[in-house]
C-alpha cells in the first residue's frame, strides 16, 4: 500500500482514504480492526521515517491495546482535552500503558484555552487547564498546551497544518528533537 503524501512530504494513511464517502463509517470489531492496524504497519511502504504518528481514538479498547502489542513503540505522546471526564479516560491509558509497558514521552494538554482575537485576553472554554495537574499526579512531562485556534481549524480544514507555524507545536517539536539526541 501506498501511502498520501503531503506537499511537505509527510505519509499519510487512513481507513478514510479507501472509502468513496468520507462520512462513511468504520462499524468494526475487534479482530477485524486489529487485523487491518497490523496491516497498516507491515505493508504501507512507509519508506525512511522520523516519526510515526498513530492517532488513537481515547480509551483502552481494542485499537490502542492492538497498537500497544503489535507495534514497536519508542515513545507515546498522550493527548486529552481539560474536561474531567476526558482526564478519567486518559488516566485509564496512562495505566493500559505502563502495564504494557509502552514508554510515555509525555502529555499534550488540547483546547486548553483561547485568545480573545479582540483584546487578547486568555479564556478557558473548558475550565481552567489542566495539563501542570496530570503532569504532577502522573509523574509524565507535560510537553505544551495547545490554543482553541481559528488559524489551526483552517490550517487543519485546508490539509495544510503542516503549513502552520505555531509557537506551541515549535515547543513540543523541539523536546521530541531533544529526546532524540
Amino acid at each position: 500500500m501506498i501511502p498520501q503524501e503531503t506537499e511537505l512530504g509527510i505519509k499519510v494513511m487512513s481507513l478514510n482514504l479507501f472509502f468513496e464517502r468520507e462520512d462513511e463509517a468504520v462499524v468494526w470489531r475487534g479482530p477485524l480492526l486489529a487485523s487491518t492496524i497490523k496491516q497498516f504497519w507491515e505493508e504501507v511502504e512507509w519508506g525512511e521515517l522520523d516519526y510515526l504518528f498513530v492517532d488513537l481514538p481515547p480509551g483502552t479498547g481494542d485499537v490502542p491495546l492492538t497498537v500497544l502489542q503489535n507495534l514497536p513503540l519508542k515513545g507515546l505522546i498522550i493527548v486529552f482535552s481539560p474536561q474531567d471526564l476526558a482526564i478519567m479516560i486518559v488516566k485509564k491509558a496512562i495505566r493500559m500503558s505502563k502495564m504494557l509497558n509502552a514508554p510515555i514521552v509525555g502529555l499534550v494538554e488540547n483546547m486548553a484555552y483561547m485568545k480573545c482575537p479582540k483584546c487578547g485576553e486568555i479564556l478557558y472554554p473548558y475550565g481552567k487547564p489542566q495539563g501542570e495537574r496530570v503532569s504532577e499526579e502522573t509523574g509524565i512531562p507535560l510537553l505544551g498546551s495547545l490554543p482553541i485556534d481559528p488559524y489551526i481549524t483552517s490550517f487543519g480544514d485546508q490539509g495544510k497544518i503542516e503549513m502552520l507555524k505555531a509557537d506551541e507545536f515549535t515547543e513540543i517539536a523541539s523536546y521530541l528533537e531533544k529526546l532524540e539526541s
